[in-house]
């Protein structure tokens, strides 16, 4: 057991390249941009923009009005 951990933690031995390829990362890249255009197309919810709206505003003031039990 201690053999084998020891193997991983050394890292790539002499000669072989250690991360990904061009292609991988490329594919990567290309699937994170995909599902991150998804998300930003969704927009914001109306209840966070509501949310929002009131931090926002004079009266919101950034207080809290809730009654808390001490802790933050």
């Amino acid at each position: 057991m201690k053999d084998a951990k020891s193997q991983m933690s050394k890292g790539p031995g002499p000669g072989k390249q250690g991360g990904l390829n061009a292609e991988i990362q490329s594919r990567i890249g290309h699937q994170l941009r995909a599902m991150y255009d998804d998300v930003v197309r969704q927009g914001v919810p109306d209840r966070f923009a509501d949310l929002i709206r009131k931090l926002d505003s004079p009266e919101g003031g950034g207080h809290h009005t809730a009654k808390t039990d001490g802790r933050e």
